[in-house]
Formats: structure tokens, sequence, C-alpha cells
């Protein structure tokens, strides 16, 4: 049975893709790196309380023996400092893979990417460009695989009071977005299932746009 390392299962994707490893009987054993406890418990589940994500010395035990890796920590644009916002997408993601090539390299990453992501680096909007450094990384760490996920449009299935105004506005409009085809929106627990089952099962590409992210259902 396989070992699973979940980055962010106390998020919305991270909590529908932990769900989906509690539920497999393919996996025997589920590690979640949380800088909070997510209040579950259940047989397979070791949940480890860590505050800072750039660096994860004295950890390296929990980094052993994993056969996929889950990376779904994220924050939204606007809510903390550029600075910050960069930490936490770029150097977050750095340290988790740096550690996880070191230890288990023979693991599958999965990495919670987004819509626009530049791999040029040059993009003016933030969003894109840190997500494009955070990308670069793990590519040039040369992971056996390696699945990148660009979501557009999430919509929240789960009921949540929603980050800001656009978020607000755009669960509103869901209805609408929908209509634009598979490029402009997926369900939060469609992008959840879609990184476990690339997890498990592979995919067909290593970078996932949104209609690709569908087509692994």
């Amino acid at each position: 049975m396989k070992n699973v390392l979940i980055a962010g299962a106390t998020g919305m994707i991270g909590g529908i893709v932990l769900q989906h490893c509690l539920a497999s009987d393919a996996i025997g054993r589920v590690y979640s790196l949380s800088r909070r406890a997510s209040g579950l418990t259940h047989p397979k589940l070791e949940e480890i309380i860590h505050k800072d994500f750039s660096d994860f010395s004295g950890l390296e035990s929990v980094f052993q023996n994993i056969d996929i890796a889950q990376f779904c920590i994220g924050v939204y644009t606007g809510a903390v400092s550029d600075e910050v916002f960069k930490t936490i997408t770029v150097d977050y993601t750095m340290s988790f893979a740096d550690a996880l090539k070191a230890h288990s390299p023979q693991a599958t990453f999965c990495f919670l990417s987004g819509n626009g992501a530049d791999p040029t680096e040059k993009s003016r909007v933030s969003f894109a460009r840190y997500k494009g450094m955070a990308e670069n990384h793990l590519s040039a760490l040369d992971f056996d695989s390696l699945y990148i996920f660009r979501p557009a449009y999430i919509y929240p299935v789960e009921k949540r009071q929603e980050p800001n105004l656009m978020y607000r506005i755009s669960r509103g409009l869901y209805p609408l977005i929908k209509l634009f085809g598979k490029n402009a929106s997926i369900k939060s627990t469609e992008l959840g299932e879609a990184m476990f089952k690339a997890g498990m099962e592979g995919a067909s590409k290593q970078v996932l746009e949104n209609r690709d992210i569908l087509e692994v259902l």
C-alpha cells in the first residue's frame, strides 16, 4: 500500500484530496503537514503541525518512504503582502519539494498551481510570475512523475466564507461561467478528485490546464 504526504490538507482542495486518500484501500498511511490542526482522526492519518514551511529541518523522517506527495498550499491574491505572497507561493513550494527529493526521490509529485502561471517569470501579475517560479523549480528537480495542475475558476461545492468580493461575484455568476466551457471553471470536488487520481494512476501530460484536469476524471 502507498504512503501519501499532503501539504495543505486543511484547505479546500487539500481537504478533498485527504478524504479520497483516507477512503482508498490502496493507501496505507497519510501524513498531513499543516500549520493548524484539522480536528480529524483516522487510523491511517498522522497529522504533523509545523509552523515554518520554509524550513523542514528536523522533519526528515516525515519525508521518507513517500510514494505520492500532494502540495495544495496557496493564498489568495490580496490577502497578504506581496512579500508574504511570494514566500507562501514560491519558498514554501521549493522547501517542501527539496525535502521530498532528498528523502523520497521516487515519489509522484502533484502540485496545485493556477491558470496563467508564467514559466518565463516575467509577468507583471504576481500570481502568474510566482507560480511560474515554483513550477520551474519543480521541473528542475526532475521527479520521476510530476503533475502540475492549473485550474481556472474553482467553484466551491461546499459553501464557505468567500475570501473577497471577486470570489463572491464569481460564485453568483457560476452558472454563466460554466457556459464558457471546460477551460473556464472546475468544481472543487472535481479538482480534488483529479489530483488524487493523478497521484495514484498518473496523467497524460505533466502540465494540466483546466480542460486537461477534467479529462483525468
